[in-house]
């Protein structure tokens, strides 16, 4: 992404990254999951059987806008 331009304020050259996730039994990155949340019997978001992709991160130098994309699954 390093000639992609900020949809924010045009700048040109992202910083590559990623969310991190430092939560209970985390991974350490965050994920994308499709569709919208529901909750399971404990309050927790119902995640079984639904697609799963790493959130990756660009941030501008300039303005510090953040452009999300999910990667492959995962």
């Amino acid at each position: 992404m390093k000639n992609n331009t900020c949809t924010h304020c045009g700048t040109v050259g992202l910083a590559e990254g990623f969310i991190e996730d430092a939560g209970e039994h985390s991974r350490g990155y965050a994920r994308w999951i499709e569709g919208a949340m529901e909750r399971g019997l404990f309050g927790g978001a119902k995640r079984i059987g639904r697609p799963r992709r790493k959130i990756v991160a660009f941030r501008c130098p300039e303005c510090g806008h953040l452009e999300l994309f999910a990667a492959d699954e995962g």
